[in-house]
């Protein structure tokens, strides 16, 4: 191999091992431009019904700005002074199993009772780790300054992608050949279209969970009824694992009024789960975006490994970008042309070919 291949390859194992180090940043960066592009939708929405750019940029924001407030208010103080309430009575819920173990084990014939461990000790060994669990759900609440400094980076990227998007757009653009320019605005295009329609259609998921938990816990009775139902919401983002986090805070605070509350409240989310896996996401997902199931929690056990929680987080739309990044690039420019020695958005090409390095004005990125 020639010196020039050798001095390519060196620099291409180098490019990965830096983009590998700062790829939490690089998730950072991916999570600050589907903000802006939903945002942008938005305020692209008010801008037809006349409002002007910047007004209707910062009516996008604000709206942004007053969910979280009122998801913060609604969620965290109640759950807060539930989980210290559940931490208080933990032990003596504890004692009771193990009372009520005690007097079944004394009705158990000699042989069987010498074969089953002792109660008591065992749940002593349990009360340390129930305790530490509750307690660890008070500091995931509650939050981390780091977390914190993520978010607002987070935010404020999100705003100066917001406030030039056509520009960040242009300068991801140029990073590519001039040949193959025309074809990057289009597939750019694509993804943004693909990154819209599932939002869309993870919001109208998250609000059919919440109406429906919010209907159930409320006819069973359970304490905070609005707040778990949104907490419920906002879990379903993350498919497959954030529907069996959600079931926890309800299931805990039934407990605190009776045991047998909190089996019907398990029983209520599992039939909503069955019901939002088997009809609701095919039949939202069918007329936004097609993803199939194994496809995505595959992709969310890979984005996991690589990013962590983060990476679980944002699994599903990393999963749709490179789903038509995938489609554009690999399927149709080289394996659909393979010998045909031309690309599809080359001068001349085949149909659909933009005209230049922007996609007609269109004011967007992905």
């Amino acid at each position: 191999m020639k010196f020039g291949a050798w001095l390519g390859l060196i620099a291409l194992m180098l490019s990965l091992y830096i983009l590998w180090q700062i790829r939490q940043l690089l998730l950072l960066v991916f999570t600050a431009v589907v903000l802006a592009t939903a945002l942008n939708r938005l305020a692209r929405r008010w801008q037809r019904l006349g409002m002007q750019r910047p007004w209707a940029v910062l009516a996008a924001v604000g709206v942004l700005v007053l969910f979280f407030t009122l998801v913060f208010f609604l969620i965290v103080p109640p759950f807060t002074e539930q989980f210290q309430e559940l931490q208080l009575l933990v032990p003596q819920g504890l004692d009771r199993i193990t009372h009520w173990l005690n007097s079944f084990k004394v009705q158990l014939p000699q042989q069987v009772e010498e074969v089953i461990p002792d109660s008591e000790h065992l749940l002593q060994q349990m009360r340390p780790y129930a305790n530490r669990l509750l307690g660890g759900s008070l500091v995931l609440v509650s939050g981390s300054l780091n977390f914190v400094l993520n978010l607002l980076l987070l935010l404020v990227l999100a705003l100066m992608f917001l406030a030039n998007p056509q520009g960040y757009r242009q300068l991801f653009i140029r990073l590519f050949p001039a040949f193959y320019r025309p074809r990057m605005a289009e597939i750019l295009s694509h993804t943004e279209t693909a990154l819209a329609a599932w939002i869309v259609g993870a919001l109208m998921s998250m609000g059919v969970i919440s109406i429906l938990s919010w209907l159930g816990l409320f006819l069973l009775q359970v304490k905070l009824p609005l707040a778990n139902a949104v907490l419920a919401g906002l879990l379903n983002f993350i498919p497959n694992v954030g529907p069996a986090f959600s079931v926890v805070p309800p299931m805990a605070i039934a407990l605190l009024d009776d045991g047998l509350k909190a089996v019907f409240v398990l029983i209520l989310y599992f039939g909503i789960q069955q019901f939002e896996s088997s009809l609701l996401t095919p039949y939202i997902m069918a007329q936004q975006v097609a993803l199939l199931p194994a496809l995505t929690l595959l992709c969310q056990v890979f984005f996991a490994t690589i990013f962590g929680f983060f990476g679980l987080v944002m699994a599903i739309p990393l999963t749709v970008v490179g789903q038509v990044w995938l489609r554009e690039i690999l399927v149709r420019d080289v394996l659909d042309q393979w010998g045909g020695g031309q690309w599809p958005g080359s001068v001349g090409g085949g149909e659909g070919s933009p005209g230049g390095a922007d996609d007609g004005g269109r004011s967007g990125f992905s």
